[in-house]
């Protein structure tokens, strides 16, 4: 129980500090430190990261840097594509899922280790029927592994939407909030399909824990170097990605 607490403040410090990324820990804090079966730890991580992504949002939003359109553009899409990726669950094994997931890691590593995406700012073009199919592509893959997709969702705010940093990673957290409530309230239907149960109790404990976390990053964001820390949690991720394929690939194989 002590180290699936403290993965769960890891969850959220890590959100609160990067402001994306940290909500691809909970799957696997679930599934390995809670001893929880991969379609419960599926569906609880979608409730947790909402959770804990609108907690996140709230400073954002106070501080203005939040754009709704671009909530509307890329959110109410997502929010589908979630609800679709999560239907596609039913006919996919829990273990293919986790590898799955694991891939999906891999790929947060590379996107984490690259530099983050810069626009001009007198370059403030939108391309909304971009925003709109990456938004349906980006929520199908949430709703199929579980992962908030920040670091996918940030980088086409800020190259898509015309964006800051600032307001990419606000609005981003408003927009996993949206997805994540809609594939948890599909994922209940996929749970009563295959006769299994959510643990309120550890759900609970994992998204205050997550929670306290975040406002806690928060708290240290502007006193850690960025750069440096986005590089040593992207090689965290490429070692519990490659520890995860390589536990689950032979299953599906």
């Amino acid at each position: 129980m002590l180290a699936g607490l403290l993965g769960a403040l890891a969850i959220g410090l890590s959100l609160g500090l990067l402001g994306s990324g940290g909500s691809i820990l909970t799957v696997p804090v679930l599934v390995y430190l809670f001893g929880q079966e991969e379609k419960v730890a599926i569906a609880g991580s979608l409730a947790a990261v909402g959770s804990i992504a609108l907690a996140a949002a709230i400073p954002y939003a106070l501080r203005r840097d939040v754009d709704w359109r671009n909530v509307l553009w890329f959110g109410i899409p997502g929010m589908f594509g979630t609800y679709a990726g999560a239907w596609v669950a039913n006919f996919i094994s829990g273990v293919a899922q986790l590898a799955l997931f694991a891939a999906v890691m891999l790929l947060a590593a590379i996107m984490m280790l690259r530099r983050p995406p810069h626009v001009d700012p007198g370059d403030s073009h939108r391309h909304p029927f971009k925003i709109v199919a990456d938004g349906l592509g980006v929520g199908a893959l949430t709703g199929i592994v579980g992962v908030g997709g920040g670091f996918l969702i940030v980088p086409a705010l800020v190259l898509l939407g015309g964006m800051g940093m600032r307001a990419a990673v606000g609005t981003s957290l408003v927009i996993i909030a949206m997805k994540s409530g809609s594939g948890f309230v599909k994922y209940l239907d996929v749970l009563d399909r295959f006769d299994l149960t959510l643990d309120w109790q550890v759900l609970g404990i994992v998204t205050a824990a997550g929670i306290l976390g975040t406002f806690a990053g928060n708290l240290l964001s502007g006193k850690i170097p960025q750069s440096a820390l986005r590089r040593i949690f992207a090689i965290f991720l490429l070692f519990m990605g490659a520890w995860i394929l390589w536990r689950t690939l032979p299953q599906v194989i």
